[in-house]
């Protein structure tokens, strides 16, 4: 009965470990997760102010990646045939 015990002990100090490393671990990828956001905020600020201070530069490298795309998609659906 003495070693149920010892075990069942051991048992809830193993789980209020868990518990524990899973908390700080819930709140480290929260702060994570914030801290991404607030990144992809920023560089989406500065896209749009880029766009709007050089609006026919940006007109020119979205045509040139469509046409990249374009291309590069093709040629993969021309090889599968």
């Amino acid at each position: 009965m003495a070693n149920m015990d010892k075990l069942s002990s051991a048992a809830e100090e193993a789980g209020e470990r868990i518990v524990g490393a899973t908390r700080q671990a819930a709140e480290a990828l929260g702060e994570k997760g914030e801290q991404l956001m607030d990144m992809e905020e920023r560089l989406v600020k500065q896209c749009r102010d880029c766009i709007r201070n050089h609006p026919i530069t940006s007109i020119g490298i979205a045509l040139a990646a469509g046409y990249i795309l374009s291309r590069m998609t093709h040629t993969c659906e021309h090889r599968r045939r």
